[in-house]
């Protein structure tokens, strides 16, 4: 019987416009049903497609405090977040949720 091979699915290599990146982040806040920890791994996700180096310049963050802060374990500042957003290009946006 033939093996399959298999690779492990990373979501940064499919984010490429500006636009997917967006309509990543907006699902992830989403589905996040208020885990910080979960929006923090998709803005790491966004940065690793766009550039982990370039991003942690622009947010004025070393590259290893931003990898720590993105991960997925832990719950980084809100400042760290805005700072992040900014330089990954994107913006947040408030709606009425209708509830």
């Amino acid at each position: 019987m033939k093996k399959t091979k298999t690779t492990r699915y990373d979501v940064a290599e499919h984010l490429r416009t500006p636009e997917e990146m967006a309509a990543y982040l907006e699902a992830c806040l989403e589905e996040a049903n208020g885990d910080a920890a979960f929006i923090a791994k998709a803005l790491g996700d966004i940065a690793r497609a766009k550039g982990m180096s370039q991003v942690a310049r622009d947010a004025g963050l070393s590259r290893e405090s931003l990898y720590k802060a993105l991960s997925g374990e832990r719950n980084p500042g809100f400042d760290t977040i805005l700072k992040v957003i900014d330089a990954l290009g994107l913006k947040l946006h408030a709606e009425a949720s209708n509830v």
